[in-house]
């Protein structure tokens, strides 16, 4: 009897121990990973594509990562796929795993090969199809997240791996900043699309979970507004030395 080997991989993106024990061989001679060296491999290599990127690492989270064990071995024992497989959302799963979120996203995926996988060669299989998928990669290198959770598991009855990525950015990391208008006259600004007024002798406190762009039109450079990317503890000054607005950083 002759046996022919079939691989069969699958990926899906958001913009989330009978199953993590050791894998089901179809063939004696089947190549078996341990699951949580992929799964170590899994961020190592997500950690150098967001370096080869210019981005900065992830670091590993526990609350994250035991959402994305739960929810990877949920689909392992139900053979559901879907970032909805459990009826929920990514956001629902990380918060009854106790954590609070400002950024949040997701990646899973499937492998299946007859003749199974060697541990290394499942993570690297799974990075390469995350990164050559836009919306997976456009997770994987988002610059507003910080950390990250990875989760493997295997279903004993289909022969899959399911992988998931979570990936999040707390509400402590939040970006606050504010706007002081240091002038009798109203300000106007822009941040990302959004336009803002601010009264005279009034300061205003932003909050944001994504590195926002600060624009004030009278602040021009080549003929366009100058952006200002603002960072956690900013505050800007408005002043008025004689007729021109100008904008100003007081020391910390």
């Amino acid at each position: 009897m002759s046996l022919r080997s079939c691989t069969v991989l699958a990926a899906c993106a958001l913009v989330a121990v009978a199953a993590r024990g050791e894998p089901f061989a179809a063939l004696g001679d089947a190549k078996t990973p341990k699951i949580e060296e992929v799964e170590t491999l899994l961020l190592e290599g997500t950690n150098a594509f967001r370096q080869q990127e210019h981005r900065e690492k992830l670091k590993p989270d526990p609350k994250l990562t035991k959402t994305a064990r739960d929810f990877a071995a949920f689909m392992a024992k139900t053979d559901k796929y879907g970032h909805q497989a459990d009826g929920k959302e990514p956001s629902d799963r990380v918060k009854e795993h106790g954590y609070t979120y400002c950024v949040i996203a997701e990646n899973i995926a499937y492998q299946f090969s007859s003749e199974g996988f060697a541990t290394r060669e499942l993570a690297d299989k799974l990075v390469e199809v995350w990164k050559n998928s836009p919306g997976h990669r456009k997770n994987m290198l988002d610059p507003d997240v910080t950390e990250a959770g990875m989760g493997v598991a295997h279903s004993e009855k289909s022969d899959k791996y399911y992988a998931v990525q979570v990936f999040g950015r707390p509400r402590s990391a939040a970006i606050e900043f504010s706007v002081a208008n240091q002038t009798e006259d109203t300000v106007e600004y822009t941040l990302d699309t959004e336009k803002f007024s601010l009264p005279a002798r009034t300061t205003r406190t932003h909050e944001s979970c994504r590195s926002g762009t600060l624009t004030f039109p009278w602040q021009k450079k080549e003929g366009k507004a100058e952006a200002i990317r603002p960072v956690k503890g900013d505050r800007f000054e408005v002043i008025k030395e004689g007729d021109q607005l100008r904008l100003r950083r007081p020391p910390s």
